[in-house]
């Protein structure tokens, strides 16, 4: 089979089926990962399938964002359901936790229901700092570039500032939570520093309300099963097979 015609009938099979995996497509087309994934980069590079971890998925299945909304603009959305995930979140944290608070409008939520004054919080977020040290909480914020959209501090130097530490839990916010795309968000820069933080995290809790199920945003920062799901609302039963998952 010629390179094209391989191309072509796996840009067909991926809308047909909506989102596959590398190995399904290994499968189908009896070819090698390393074929395959060369084939879906310069699927996605044309702009006519999404690559995302371990797969690809259909453009005109698949909401894909590019653009992250400001701070002012997400805070007003879905206020109580933030307001009932983040007051859940902020019970999880003991005494001898050391915690990482991603930066995000649900994280900062979150502050305010806190209360355990002898553990020990590290953040991302320069708003969110201001808050837990007027809360009187033992408070370090991560050093780099800071980004205006979001007010969260980014930059290889703050990724190898989280990479000294070691967490006991990451409680980290998302653009969109996809099956086949995992965790994303809509920024390369922001990404990497949710994946440094939840590789140093003993157990990372993603906080979204139901509205980031089935959404897409540029970058994965984590795989599905690497996060458990503090949510709103039940998802489809699909999401609970591949992670831990509280409804409050």
């Amino acid at each position: 089979m010629l390179t094209k015609e391989r191309r072509d009938l796996i840009v067909s099979y991926i809308n047909e089926n909506n989102a596959v995996t590398v190995a399904q497509l290994m499968e189908q087309f009896d070819a090698s990962a390393a074929t395959i994934r060369r084939d879906l980069s310069v699927l996605h590079d044309e702009k006519r399938i999404l690559k995302v971890f371990g797969g690809a998925t259909s453009l005109s299945s698949t909401d894909v964002n590019t653009i992250e909304p400001t701070v002012s603009a997400k805070a007003s959305l879905n206020i109580a359901e933030k307001e009932a995930i983040s007051k859940y979140a902020a019970s999880l944290i003991n005494d001898d936790d050391f915690v990482y608070i991603d930066s995000g409008t649900t994280t900062l939520e979150m502050i305010k229901f806190i209360d355990n004054t002898k553990a020990k919080y590290i953040t991302n977020g320069i708003v969110h700092a201001k808050k837990l040290l007027e809360k009187n909480l033992s408070t370090m914020i991560i050093g780099g570039r800071c980004k205006f959209a979001t007010e969260a501090i980014i930059g290889p130097d703050c990724i190898e500032g989280i990479s000294k530490y070691h967490f006991t839990k990451a409680f980290m916010g998302t653009n969109g939570i996809s099956l086949t795309a995992g965790f994303t968000t809509p920024d390369v820069d922001e990404a990497l520093v949710k994946a440094e933080a939840v590789k140093h995290a003993y157990i990372s809790y993603i906080l979204a309300d139901h509205s980031k199920f089935g959404l897409v945003s540029s970058v994965t920062f984590a795989d599905i099963t690497k996060c458990c799901i503090i949510t709103d609302k039940e998802p489809k039963a699909s999401y609970g097979s591949k992670t831990i998952i509280k409804v409050v």
